[in-house]
């Protein structure tokens, strides 16, 4: 069984009635606008290999990967994304000095303008668990709409800090550098074919990441296919998948050139964000599991972790070691239910646990749907972690740390860096849709969507 969930939407809705049923739900429905742009890319002539000067996004990039990239080229778009903090820096200055290289780069030609408005095919090519895939896309200006009031769903909560970050930046260079990722319900994928089909004979460029992911990138100018693009996208949803941050960022910002009154009207650029949208029929779409690795509370068991969890789920202790972890692995992955979670123990041992009784979520999570008290991420924090294991292990606050990978959460079980390793079942595009639908967000952590989209590929500036 794949170690991963496809993200599909053939769950007996038609893509069309997707976006009917939710507009239902709206006092005031609007349209999606999605539209081109001219994005600033990066004249290959001047800087050689475009793999040299994009990076992933800002919330990736620990110090010392964020040093390579400033070792790697000169004009790395890493200078102006995520600019490193100097020593003598006041508290705007990495700013500032971003504001200063996207000036001088555009000026000097390092980046240059596309001479009409485009739409960027964008498709990444990349390995998992021993298969390969392709993730078919598209960059475009999405209109901004405020939460609640429209057809763009978020469904992750955001924190105070990044914002304000890309706020500060947002500010200083006029421009959204990084795309946020949009999901639309297009099961048979017929937008990106006919862009698809646009790009067979054009100029592709190409990079390759530090992780060994293809990315490739075709700008199409026709404006049959543009406005056919525009008009299949109109009456869907979109569903923010990453990038929550950056959206509210957007919008933050166009409140303040609003207030400003510096808003031109309802085509100012700032009316817009990048967006890389992919249908959700897409194959090569894929929603990664996220574990969890619980530290700082006293050492657990296999026999002690059975007693806790035995008045609600089923539980079953294999062997010790790798072997044992993939095979409870296998049964999480493959069962296809929410309610089966694993678990490895201080002890080296290995368990799997079948939710029986689900009636205490109920109460610990009353204040959510039914959907989202059926994740499996929200019956390991509300029923196990908070209700059963925090106070049998005298109340003691573990902390957190998250994996996507089986050998990761493996590997530090056994080097003793956590007393409980967490294996949690991927949510499915059904809970992004259901849960972001009814403008709930879900859990911390709940979907990761692999590989990340490469910042400098293409750049939309306000000015």
């Amino acid at each position: 069984m794949a170690l991963v969930a496809k993200l599909c939407l053939k769950l007996g809705r038609t893509r069309r009635s997707l976006g009917t049923n939710i507009q239902q739900k709206e006092s005031r429905p609007t349209m999606v606008q999605v539209s081109p742009f001219r994005g600033w890319r990066y004249d290959l002539s001047q800087v050689g290999d475009l793999s040299d000067v994009v990076a992933p996004p800002y919330d990736v990039i620990d110090p010392p990967f964020l040093d390579a990239l400033y070792e790697r080229h000169p004009c790395n778009i890493v200078r102006i994304d995520f600019n490193r903090e100097e020593p003598d820096d006041s508290e705007d200055d990495r700013y500032v000095r971003a504001a200063d290289f996207w000036k001088h780069w555009r000026l000097d030609g390092v980046l240059q303008r596309e001479h009409e408005e485009s739409l960027y095919v964008y498709h990444q090519e990349y390995e998992w668990e021993g298969s390969t895939y392709i993730r078919r896309g598209f960059l475009a200006r999405l209109q901004l709409e405020e939460f609640g009031t429209g057809q763009v769903f978020p469904h992750e909560q955001t924190l105070s800090g990044p914002k304000l970050d890309r706020l500060k930046l947002t500010r200083a260079c006029r421009a959204n550098l990084s795309p946020i990722f949009g999901l639309y319900p297009d099961s048979d994928c017929v937008t990106q074919d006919a862009l698809d089909e646009a790009s067979r004979n054009l100029t592709s460029y190409e990079a390759t990441d530090h992780l060994g992911v293809r990315h490739r990138l075709w700008v199409v100018q026709s404006p049959a296919v543009i406005n056919q693009v525009r008009n299949g996208l109109a009456d869907m949803p979109v569903f923010i998948a990453d990038g929550h941050h950056r959206y509210e960022t957007a919008l933050n910002y166009r409140r303040e050139v609003e207030a400003a009154g510096q808003l031109s009207g309802p085509m100012a650029a700032e009316n817009y964000v990048l967006t890389h949208l992919v249908p959700m029929g897409d194959p090569g779409l894929l929603i990664l599991p996220t574990h969890r690795l619980l530290g700082g509370w006293p050492d657990l068991t296999a026999e002690q972790l059975r007693a806790i969890l035995a008045p609600h789920f089923e539980v079953e202790t294999f062997g010790k070691g790798p072997d044992e972890a993939r095979q409870v692995w296998e049964v999480v992955s493959g069962d296809g239910d929410q309610g089966v979670l694993g678990f490895g123990t201080s002890d080296g041992y290995w368990t799997h646990a079948r939710l029986t009784d689900s009636s205490p979520m109920q109460d610990l999570a009353a204040d959510h749907s039914e959907t989202w008290r059926e994740l499996g991420v929200s019956i390991l924090h509300k029923l196990v972690i908070e209700h059963l294991l925090t106070p049998a292990l005298r109340n003691a606050k573990p902390s957190i740390k998250y994996v996507h990978r089986l050998d990761e959460a493996t590997g530090t079980l056994a080097a003793g860096g956590c007393q409980l390793a967490c294996l949690v079942p991927p949510a499915t595009m059904m809970h992004v849709e259901e849960i972001a639908g009814q403008r709930e967000t879900m859990p911390p952590k709940s979907t990761y969507f692999y590989p990340k989209l490469l910042t400098g590929m293409v750049i939309n500036s306000f000015t």
